[in-house]
């Protein structure tokens, strides 16, 4: 896969935005620890996935068997075409003629984003956006959940998008920072990053990280990631608009382990009380 330069230029935005990192929620494996009908409780009508090592094993099109109930209860709670898949692979350019996303969409029983930077691109947040706004009735940025594996995609999107991490300044460093290196800038980005949109009329999606991997991919990387993320969560003090832990905490569910496979013996002894 092609160097993701907005994802490897994201780490200049964090010196003045450093929290840019931190999930608003740090979920332990997968999706399968996610309440989803807390969170359509909560008010989030609308969810954002990953693919690679959220729903399916990498470069694989079909969903891990073992989601299979947490994704139809997700796709239950949020309703057809409120659920989208951003990809890095599916859906990007090199998704030569849309042919892995419209693989990828009929196995998961859901859309697929077409764009043309990778994510955390302020072109790919756009086209979620134009995504969203298009439905029969749409949902604004403070009504989705963004979940995925990764910290420089996944996570800085998803708080990227919220408004209120905007600085009012003019200041240009700033601007540059928020807009350079990136393919297929918009005038929208620009705006935001000159703090030309209104703060406090929303604040944005609700990031949701999944520390668990289906296939080991990148490990060094995500070693680093999560490093960063726990030296951001010292160093740092939370933002007002940031959601508390407490906040979140109601959003994540137990899952009981499988019980261990029985003994020859105890399954003889089991089949001796049944006659």
């Amino acid at each position: 896969m092609p160097l993701n330069i907005p994802g490897i230029l994201a780490p200049f935005q964090l010196l003045i935005y450093p929290r840019l990192v931190v999930p608003h929620l740090e979920v332990q494996e997968d999706i399968r620890h996610l309440n989803f009908k807390a969170l359509r409780k909560a008010g989030y009508r609308g969810a954002i996935f990953d693919k690679d090592n959220c729903l399916t094993i990498p470069h694989r099109d079909q969903l891990v068997p073992e989601l299979q109930d947490a994704w139809k209860e997700c796709l239950e709670t949020f309703g057809e075409g409120n659920v989208l898949i951003v990809s890095n692979s599916a859906g990007t350019y090199l998704d030569a003629g849309g042919i892995q996303a419209e693989s990828v969409s009929h196995h998961l029983n859901a859309p697929v984003l077409p764009h043309k930077s990778f994510k955390p691109a302020y072109s790919c947040i756009s086209s979620v956006r134009t995504y969203f706004s298009s439905l029969k009735t749409p949902l604004k940025d403070e009504e989705l959940i963004v979940i995925g594996d990764r910290v420089f995609t996944d996570v800085i999107m998803a708080n990227r998008m919220r408004k209120s991490r905007i600085s009012k300044s003019n200041n240009p460093v700033q601007m540059s920072l928020s807009c350079a290196f990136e393919k297929a800038g918009t005038v929208a980005t620009e705006k935001e990053s000159a703090g030309l949109v209104d703060p406090s009329k929303a604040n944005g999606p609700l990031a949701i990280l999944t520390t668990g991997v289906w296939k080991r991919e990148s490990m060094f990387m995500r070693y680093l990631e999560l490093n960063l993320v726990n030296a951001v969560r010292k160093w740092s003090k939370p933002k007002s608009d940031e959601p508390l832990d407490s906040e979140t905490a109601r959003f994540v569910r137990e899952v009981p382990e499988p019980l261990p496979p029985k003994s020859w013996f105890a399954e003889t002894v089991d089949r001796f009380k049944r006659t």
